[in-house]
């Protein structure tokens, strides 16, 4: 967990640059979900929970680079934009998005840059006797997540003139697009936050496989 507590201050440290990038491509989407209200009134929501994974690309690219100390701009962004946006989208959008532990595995797929197999042998690698950060992670977030829409939902009553609140026929129904729309500026801000505690437990994940395999060769130096 304090791996996870150091990506979110990473996040911090790199906000400008993440923030930039990541409102780049999450604006838009996030417009054309809102676009089809009239659709339903429960779809804008799905669709911007659904296209979370794709979002987060953006953010990691951003942190992966912050994390050694480069800078990254817009233009970076779209020169990387076929490795970042479309490597694995079908993966990403499908089975990968139900993962409880996908900001923590999805540094492999997309930094690694590993074939398919060799992919999904090491993203068991790394899960190994590990997941269970990564869940609590997920669950946080996903708690925090749903309080802020909630905060941001109630300030309607807050400052309501009047008497407040009162049920009448069809009250639930007229808060649908309000409560989107919350949960939209909710995911703008806390979702690079996320991405950075799941980069961070990769990162962590990294050195201690790492630090095991040159403890392991050194093991076999010494012993001949």
């Amino acid at each position: 967990m304090q791996a996870a507590d150091l990506g979110v201050r990473l996040c911090q440290s790199a906000a400008r640059e993440v923030y930039r990038c990541y409102w780049l491509v999450a604006l838009p989407v996030i417009a054309l979900s809102l676009a089809t209200f009239e659709i339903a009134g429960w779809l804008p929501a799905l669709l911007i929970w659904w296209a979370k994974p794709w979002l987060d690309r953006t953010v990691l690219f951003v942190l992966s680079r912050a994390a050694f100390g480069q800078a990254s701009s817009v233009s970076d962004l779209l020169r990387a934009q076929r490795r970042v946006w479309w490597s694995q989208l079908f993966l990403s959008l499908t089975t990968r998005r139900l993962s409880p532990w996908r900001s923590f595995t999805q540094s492999v797929y997309q930094l690694e840059g590993l074939p398919w197999l060799a992919c999904r042998k090491r993203v068991l690698q790394i899960r190994r006797g590990r997941t269970t950060p990564a869940n609590l992670v997920t669950f946080a977030f996903s708690t925090a997540e749903t309080l802020l829409t909630i905060a941001l939902v109630s300030l309607i009553f807050w400052f309501k003139p009047g008497e407040g609140f009162r049920y009448a026929p069809g009250i639930y129904a007229a808060f649908e697009f309000p409560t989107t729309c919350a949960y939209a500026l909710v995911v703008l801000f806390l979702e690079p936050f996320y991405v950075a505690a799941g980069f961070a437990l990769y990162l962590n994940r990294r050195a201690q496989l790492e630090a095991w395999d040159i403890e392991q060769e050194l093991r076999r130096a010494f012993h001949t």
